[in-house]
């Protein structure tokens, strides 16, 4: 097995720590209409002063990208064919585990009154590292665990360090679900120490990986009971809980959380993988397919609903269904771009088909096959979706030619006095910069989706940045001059608006900002 490290650090690591993060003024109380997503009008408004609101893939044939890679303690994990014949007794309790999350599992929701059409997360920003956090419930006895979210990934993984419960089952080697997992799965062959959900003989091995720190490792892949809530609102008192008796996920480490926010002890994959949320969950409670995320900034809340969910309902008196979104499809990279990963194995992270980008409904002038996915050259470039990527990282071309064109439409607005606050390199005066109902008004950034008839509209809510000494910053990030892939939206750019991920019909819904109708994540409501 080899491993190549990787040194360069995330660009936006130097600032995370440092600007004040600041929050729009809430929305009001009164029911309104809803209002057409049309461009404010041209700025300078009143002044901008809102209140402070507190490329990776290891082959187990097996490919190593770059990443860091810490090897589980006490435990060995061998790469094994598929092919591999794993004991009578073995493959027994493999089928009656597929069963359970096959039938199971489905038959505990079908014993409620009701049947489960969603099932919720509650999702927080961690304003310390720009991490999107959430929480749920897991073991027997049930116990609260708190896990970053995160749009790539196998499957969900937490810190088996200390792990204790008593309905834990382990996934034997060379079982259905274990050759599932990866098209060459691992093997956890010897354990020195006792008998726990970290160090177990003869059990599927997974390489649940920090998508943060880029640090990957071996680690025992188990089922376990996992509860959600089955309702969301603005209230402290969470809802009646869903269970899965049998959830599948992977066993890291304590070392592995490191760079995570403080308390998270994992990470929560909503991906397309097989063992992601999404694709468990609907299996579990026979719901379709899809989710919807809706990112808050520091200090509010915001959520992820699974399943059916005939609209989604926003205070005041807000509600959009599917006929409310704008939709466009949901590509896949033929190239896995995880740090783990089987030859043959295609990308799980969410790629769109950005073929151009408008800065005030000018077409910025840029090299538009940096924005395809490039198969002859391993899958390099296009665009996907991250939310682990605090800001929106673009190729250097790319970068300068939005910079560039940005700071054209805007040369009337001073910039601030201050040098830039790293790793922002065009800044304003904010207090010489207008305001609007969806943020500083600025010229808006249009990512243009497939043939140009749907376009992505960021606002100054979304594309502007608060740092510290009252500057205002364009939050994109400069990702260097052959980054794996030459776009990705981060998180700052999907805040507050409702993005739904339908992996049945491979399309994403999005919704442009909640703030055009006076509601933003944090009013949701589910039940």
């Amino acid at each position: 097995m080899q491993t190549h490290a990787q040194s360069a650090e995330p660009p936006w690591t130097c600032c995370l720590a440092q600007p004040k993060r600041y929050r729009l003024p809430a929305p009001p109380t009164a029911t309104t209409g809803s209002i057409s997503a049309s461009r404010p009008a041209a700025f300078p408004f009143r002044p901008y002063s809102p209140p402070p609101y507190k490329d990776r893939s290891m082959h187990a044939d097996i490919i190593t990208s770059h990443r860091h890679h810490v090897p589980h303690a006490h435990t060995h994990i061998m790469a094994r064919h598929p092919a591999s014949s794993a004991s009578p007794l073995a493959l027994a309790a493999a089928a009656l585990l597929f069963l359970c999350l096959l039938s199971a599992c489905r038959a505990a929701a079908a014993g409620s009154k009701q049947p489960i059409t969603a099932v919720v997360l509650p999702v927080s920003k961690d304003d310390a590292t720009q991490q999107y956090v959430t929480g749920f419930r897991q073991r027997t006895p049930l116990v609260p665990v708190k896990a970053v979210l995160d749009l790539a990934g196998a499957t969900l993984w937490v810190d088996c360090d200390g792990y204790a419960s008593s309905t834990y089952t382990r996934v034997p080697c060379g079982s259905t679900l274990c050759r599932g997992l990866s098209r060459s799965p691992a093997c956890a062959t010897t354990c020195s120490g006792a008998p726990s959900p970290s160090c177990l003989n003869d059990t599927c091995g997974g390489f649940p990986e920090n998508t943060v720190t880029r640090l990957s490792t071996g680690g025992n892949v188990i089922t376990d009971v996992l509860a959600l809530p089955t309702t969301f609102r603005p209230a402290p008192a969470p809802g009646p809980l869903a269970t899965a008796p049998a959830f599948l996920f992977a066993c890291g480490s304590t070392s592995l959380t490191r760079g995570l926010a403080a308390g998270a002890a994992g990470m929560a994959s909503l991906s397309r993988a097989r063992f992601a949320l999404p694709t468990q969950l609907a299996s579990t409670f026979r719901f379709s397919r899809k989710f919807a995320l809706c990112l808050p900034p520091a200090a509010a809340a915001g959520v992820v609903v699974f399943g059916d969910a005939p609209a989604y309902a926003f205070q005041p008196g807000v509600a959009l269904s599917a006929t409310d979104l704008t939709y466009t499809r949901l590509l896949v990279n033929p190239v896995s771009t995880a740090g783990v990963s089987a030859r043959g194995d295609k990308s799980d992270e969410y790629f769109v088909g950005v073929t151009g980008i408008k800065v005030n409904g000018r077409a910025v002038p840029l090299n538009a096959t940096l924005l395809a996915i490039d198969r002859k050259r391993g899958g390099v470039g296009g665009t996907k979706l991250s939310t682990v990527a605090p800001y929106t990282v673009l190729e250097s071309s790319i970068y300068k030619a939005v910079t560039d064109a940005f700071a054209a439409e805007t040369a009337m607005i001073p910039r601030a006095p201050a040098p830039p606050v790293p790793p922002f390199k065009l800044c304003y005066d904010g207090s010489k910069v207008g305001s609007t109902r969806v943020g500083p008004a600025v010229p808006t950034i249009e990512l243009v989706l497939g043939d140009e008839a749907t376009s992505w509209v960021v606002f100054g809510a979304n594309s502007m940045v608060a740092t510290q000494g009252g500057a205002l910053c364009l939050g994109v990030v400069d990702g260097g001059k052959a980054p794996r892939t030459s776009v990705v939206i981060g998180g700052h750019m999907m805040e507050d608006n409702l993005l739904q991920f339908d992996l049945e019909a491979s399309r994403l819904g999005f919704s442009s900002s909640l703030l055009f109708r006076q509601t933003n994540c944090n009013n949701f409501h589910l039940g």
